[in-house]
């Protein structure tokens, strides 16, 4: 009998456990050089704002770090991006992170030609983030969200995927209180 108890007490234990150390995780892919309405830059807009979600909500964090550069010029990069999203591409990436143990998914990424980067798609198809929260998370500079929320629901239907949060470039880089404050406000309204 009292082994029996012991055992049920322990397997409450970690049960209770399992429950209170739900974690998170920032995934992000950003980009340094000549960047549209911010000249060039040494941080890059995306990762500006993952750094301020990860340290608001205590996650951990992963940059999707492309194993080709991309061109540090703007107009060069407009065009391999414009390239890779007509090939359907998935550049590979380098690293990698175990989602697994995760129960909430921050993405981000910058909205190129209003899309996610081809790179952020081979990281969401390589991951299983079913029965997971995600929530997006972009920088652009005029259009929005451009519906990448409702792409990552479609590769996701057994997820939970809430409202995006997106924030111009120039306001990450030039403007970090109101960006913090924007982050701030999405963290609360997302129950997170």
């Amino acid at each position: 009998m009292k082994i029996k108890s012991l055992f049920l007490a322990v397997l409450a234990g970690f049960l209770t456990l399992s429950t209170a150390s739900a974690k998170s995780l920032v995934v992000y892919f950003s980009r340094t050089g000549e960047n549209y309405a911010v000249g060039n830059i040494s941080e890059g807009n995306t990762a500006i704002i993952a750094k301020m979600i990860a340290a608001k909500t205590g996650s951990d964090i992963f940059e999707i770090i492309p194993e080709k550069d991309y061109p540090a010029a703007y107009k060069a990069c407009t065009d391999v991006a414009k390239d890779e999203q007509k090939q359907k591409a998935r550049p590979a990436y380098k690293g990698e992170v175990d989602t697994s143990g995760y129960d909430t998914i921050y993405i981000g990424y910058p909205i190129w030609w209003g899309d996610l980067p081809m790179v952020v798609y081979t990281f969401l198809e390589k991951h299983d983030l079913s029965g997971k929260t995600i929530l997006p998370f972009c920088t652009h500079e005029g259009s929005g969200v451009s519906g990448t929320d409702g792409k990552i629901k479609r590769l996701y239907k057994n997820a939970t995927v809430k409202q995006a949060l997106a924030v111009r470039g120039a306001t990450a880089q030039n403007e970090r209180a109101k960006a913090e404050k924007a982050v701030d406000e999405w963290v609360k309204k997302s129950g997170k």
